[in-house]
């Protein structure tokens, strides 16, 4: 198969012809149709995540069709069109019975801790567990694009932050987490504000249903400008880039028992970044991770998506050939493109 390659944490990956994977007892072999491009990849071939061994195939976000299937296998087949969450539990600790596959401490990640989807074939592990059926209407661009981004901003806003209709929510960083969040919470009856330093981002956010946004670089205080916007503090707030100053404005712009998502990885010297603990403490705020999203919930998301609420296709900037990937992968510590990469050219 052809995949892309690198041996090296910062070394340019290759596009290179690697031996097919081969199904485990209880996986499957996909043929990727389509894997998005995300800051977690970059993260991964920076040498950021701890999880990754060398060498190594990246990516994360797929769909594809399965061709290939393990003899403990029992809910899926061979020709089924599938995507699966990037975190994927293996379904036998107590985490995976209390329904958290997301954090399951054996968990399998492709792309991190296997070999992962910018490759036309990928192996995949619990299959039984973690693997979403994907419905005809949903074409693998767009369900690849669910795979990390939409999903992880998904379970933020849904589960983890609880945002009701017509509550405020301030989004920082219009990323693909970022547009994400917008764009559920839009179709929730929220307010979101979009906040970033790019007016074509900010604008981009409105398309998908800010209602206000805030560039950072043209006020003196994020936080008082939320505050003027909402009338006092908005009542969900997300750290949707990873940065110190954003994690601490997200926090600082809630109302009095607001909520805080951080969804944003923070790595090396910006991994304990500083809080207003004092207004955790006596504004009673509530502050959550968000880490992927488990596959059962993926009919919840699916459902919206094929009722029209939520549009993630529309996220996608760029579909792509897999060497032209190495620059969308390699640039994206810099990069300043709105919408999503998806590599949609396999061959």
């Amino acid at each position: 198969m052809k995949a892309m390659f690198y041996d090296a944490f910062g070394r340019t990956p290759t596009i290179e012809t690697l031996p097919d994977p081969e199904p485990g007892e209880g996986g499957v072999v996909i043929e990727v149709g389509a894997t998005g491009i995300c800051r977690s990849d970059w993260h991964g071939w920076m040498g950021h995540d701890p999880d990754i061994g060398l060498p190594h195939v990246p990516g994360h976000e797929l769909a594809g069709r399965i061709v290939a299937i393990g003899r403990d296998v029992r809910r899926f087949a061979i020709g089924d069109r599938v995507t699966v969450p990037f975190v994927s539990g293996c379904g036998r600790c107590g985490t995976c019975h209390s329904g958290n596959q997301q954090i399951c401490p054996s968990q399998f990640q492709p792309g991190f801790t296997h070999w992962g989807s910018f490759a036309q074939y990928v192996a995949l592990d619990f299959a039984d567990t973690n693997l979403v059926a994907l419905p005809d209407s949903v074409d693998d661009a767009t369900a690849a694009s669910l795979g990390c981004r939409f999903a992880t901003s998904f379970r933020a806003v849904v589960d983890q932050a609880r945002l009701k209709p017509g509550e405020w929510i301030a989004v920082h960083g219009c990323g693909g987490v970022g547009l994400s969040a917008i764009m559920i919470a839009a179709a929730l009856g929220a307010h979101p504000i979009a906040i970033d330093l790019a007016d074509d981002k900010l604008a981009f956010a409105r398309e998908c249903g800010a209602v206000a946004t805030v560039n950072a670089a043209d006020v003196p205080s994020v936080v008082e400008a939320v505050r003027e916007i909402t009338g006092g503090g908005a009542h969900v707030s997300i750290d949707a880039l990873g940065h110190p100053t954003t994690c601490f404005n997200s926090i600082q712009n809630l109302r009095r028992r607001g909520r805080h998502v951080q969804i944003g990885l923070m790595v090396g010297d910006e991994a304990t970044p500083r809080i207003p603990m004092a207004q955790v403490i006596g504004h009673e705020l509530e502050i959550y991770g968000s880490h992927g999203m488990q596959a059962w919930r993926y009919d919840a998301m699916l459902a919206m998506l094929e009722s029209g609420r939520i549009a993630p296709g529309a996220l996608i900037g760029r579909r792509i050939a897999l060497a032209e990937g190495i620059d969308a992968l390699t640039g994206m510590g810099t990069s300043d493109a709105v919408g999503l990469s998806v590599i949609t050219d396999l061959g």
